[in-house]
């Protein structure tokens, strides 16, 4: 056995470390913040982010514009991808817009994990108003080395 930090504190389970994790990002996560984004669920490898879409989302179609819907589902993508205590960022991300979304429209973007193999992992976005598919999202994602929670040290086991 070894005396090196784990990536994880001991104490925690997986979706609540994942949790932690999560609320850490959250803590600076500012772009989300400010788009009125919530958290609405939080676990290994996915995560479900809600927004509600306002005046000044719309664009000159009268429908949310598709670069918030892609915050949105990029949001979602980086809290499932973030998930195991890993620093990990987009490498690559693709969206296809299927309906519009509508001002007042609650969108709820899930995000679940597909693949993870070394530092790659794939994760696709699915988007929501009223349980209608407006959105489907694939992100390609990079781990770059860190952590979100710190990990525990030897004499804090």
């Amino acid at each position: 056995m070894t005396d090196a930090p784990s990536a994880a504190p001991a104490d925690l389970s997986p979706d609540a470390l994942a949790r932690a994790c999560a609320d850490a990002m959250w803590t600076n996560d500012h772009a989300s913040k400010a788009l009125g984004m919530e958290i609405v669920e939080i676990g290994v490898g996915r995560a479900t982010l809600a927004m509600t879409v306002t005046t000044e989302m719309v664009n000159g179609h009268g429908i949310c514009h598709g670069g918030f819907i892609f915050t949105l589902a990029d949001s979602t993508f980086a809290y499932a991808c973030n998930s195991r205590n890993e620093n990990t960022v987009a490498a690559q991300g693709q969206i296809s817009f299927i309906r519009p979304g509508k001002l007042g429209a609650r969108l709820v973007a899930s995000a679940q994990e597909i693949n993870r193999a070394g530092r790659s992992g794939i994760y696709d976005v699915r988007v929501t108003a009223a349980g209608i598919v407006i959105a489907e999202f694939r992100g390609h994602s990079r781990s770059i080395g860190g952590t979100l929670v710190p990990p525990q040290s030897p004499d804090q086991r």
